[in-house]
């Protein structure tokens, strides 16, 4: 079915742009993904034609956790599940969902929720911290209600027929009943060394014309960064290369990886 409209005044809809040769994951990691996005295209067939969904399943919808740092790509594995499955995704970011006012986050979510049931939507749920918060402590009325919305956005995904994906940068956050009731969680750590040459090597478009200065061992070596943050570097030495020589040199790289440090606010040293 088609995509709904009047979701794109709620959510974000994201073009999905990377498949399975683009995430750079652990194996294991990488294996749950592929497992669940086989899952999803078996729904039908296990759940109807086999009748586990009689007794043996709760109901239609797959719920996904995505845990890890900012850039180490939980929005580009959500994206790969959409390619994959050739699904609408729409991003939710939840901070910008969470009301000050007690009862408007319901009712933004209720809203999302119910204008997705007419669509086909994956449905990512991005920033999940700022309804977590910290949801053993109880201080006031406001960290109870709090605890609600977290209650109902879970229930929400539970009775929603289609594909749910909440992204938290903290697991640990997290209470074991609470992930008992994903059918998968991934983590996302941060890249060691390896695999941010990796990275490196993968982000980098082969169209883009670079210098035999550029050295992705040493930037690999050097910079301990996510591939969020590699992305960005990329970008920014493109942008340095068009305006200066049109071929990018290991400065236009190292200038990048300058600037998006100071982004981050971590100290920069003297980068020859």
């Amino acid at each position: 079915s088609y995509s709904n409209p009047r979701l794109t005044a709620l959510a974000r809809k994201i073009t999905a742009r990377y498949h399975w040769e683009d995430i750079i994951l652990p194996a294991d990691e990488r294996e749950k993904l592929q497992e669940t996005v086989a899952a999803i295209r078996h729904r039908n067939k296990v759940l109807d034609e086999w009748g586990i969904g009689e007794k043996l399943a709760s109901g239609r919808g797959v719920m996904m956790l995505f845990s890890g740092p900012p850039g180490t790509g939980k929005t580009m594995a959500a994206e790969v599940v959409a390619s994959e499955l050739r699904l609408d995704l729409y991003k939710i970011d939840l901070s910008g969902v969470v009301s000050k006012y007690i009862g408007e986050t319901e009712k933004n979510l209720e809203r999302i929720f119910s204008e997705a049931n007419n669509s086909n939507a994956i449905l990512f749920f991005d920033e999940a911290d700022a309804i977590f918060g910290k949801r053993s402590e109880v201080k006031d009325a406001h960290d109870r209600y709090a605890n609600l919305e977290v209650a109902y956005l879970l229930q929400r995904m539970e009775s929603y027929e289609g594909i749910t994906i909440l992204a938290t940068n903290m697991r640990a956050n997290l209470d074991e009943a609470f992930l008992r009731r994903f059918h998968s969680t991934v983590d996302f750590p941060f890249p060691k060394r390896a695999e941010r040459l990796h990275i490196w090597k993968t982000l980098f478009p082969a169209k883009l014309e670079r210098d035999e200065s550029v050295d992705f061992n040493l930037l690999a070596n050097r910079f301990e960064l996510a591939g969020g943050n590699i992305r960005n570097i990329i970008v920014a030495a493109a942008y340095l290369a068009a305006n200066n020589g049109n071929v990018v040199t290991m400065e236009h790289l190292l200038h990048g990886a300058r600037r998006e440090m100071q982004k981050m606010g971590r100290l920069v040293g003297e980068l020859e």
